[in-house]
């Protein structure tokens, strides 16, 4: 068994504190606590304003929130069944790092899932429906990149993403790949912190994704979300090699 300090990262220097990051945060009491409490910090994580690393005090989240500590407590473990946060006895909750083998999975889940989708959407006839929503996505997406809006971007992203499954007819299938995509959007959202930017390609990319599926061409829309997504061991490569992530991800065991 490894060491806990293998699990969990102490340097907590960049992070806000619970409390801060929860201020004007409000429960809606007609519905469930305890899933409107996971979602909040769930969300929180994935933007990486809760690091990992960083220690999630029950008490400190009830006072934030004005709810009791049961809810709080159910909402972490379901927080750490998924991987999100690490319980550990006597010592307290930590944000984990970002797993490679969980962000591996969720990578090739996410590229089964979206060529299903692509081909679907560009076999469609005569003209794959929903393909002007598709477009006035591309459009925002320009204007968000010309004004700098990374996290209008981001979000613009997600839709364009999503929207090929809503084409293809199978939008729970977005859903299903979405519960695998917390580590992908870590690294993306730490990526942005440290400006790591690749958005002009992204948005040029996107474009050939959109234009294969204007020309009804399946293997051209395969073709052109696999360049998209690109080859998952060389992500991996670069997510390891780039010390910038380095005290953000679960490091791989050497040899």
């Amino acid at each position: 068994m490894r060491a806990q300090s293998d699990h969990i990262p102490r340097d907590h220097s960049e992070s806000g504190s619970v409390t801060t990051l929860l201020s004007g945060t409000h429960l809606n009491p007609s519905k469930n606590i305890t899933f409107q409490i996971f979602d909040i910090l769930r969300e929180r994580i994935v933007s990486v304003r809760l690091r990992p690393g960083q220690r999630l005090s029950e008490k400190e989240i009830a006072a934030a929130l004005t709810a009791s500590k049961t809810p709080v407590r159910e909402a972490l473990i379901r927080l750490d069944e998924i991987g999100l946060v690490k319980i550990v006895p006597q010592s307290g909750t930590y944000v984990t790092k970002i797993s490679i083998n969980r962000y591996r999975t969720a990578c090739y889940i996410r590229l089964q899932l979206e060529i299903g989708a692509v081909r679907d959407a560009a076999s469609s006839a005569p003209q794959p429906p929903g393909l002007s929503e598709l477009d006035s996505i591309l459009a925002r997406q320009t204007d968000a990149l010309a004004s700098e809006d990374y996290d209008g971007f981001f979000a613009l992203d997600e839709a364009f993403h999503r929207q090929l499954f809503v084409m293809a007819g199978y939008v729970d299938a977005w859903t299903t790949a979405r519960r695998s995509q917390f580590d992908v959007n870590r690294a993306r959202h730490i990526r942005r912190i440290n400006r790591i930017l690749r958005v002009p390609t992204v948005l040029e990319e996107h474009r050939a994704i959109a234009e294969a599926i204007r020309a009804r061409d399946p293997e051209s829309a395969e073709a052109a979300l696999r360049s998209h997504i690109g080859d998952l061991d060389h992500q991996i490569s670069l997510l390891v090699r780039d010390e910038r992530m380095h005290g953000f991800i679960e490091m791989p065991e050497p040899g």
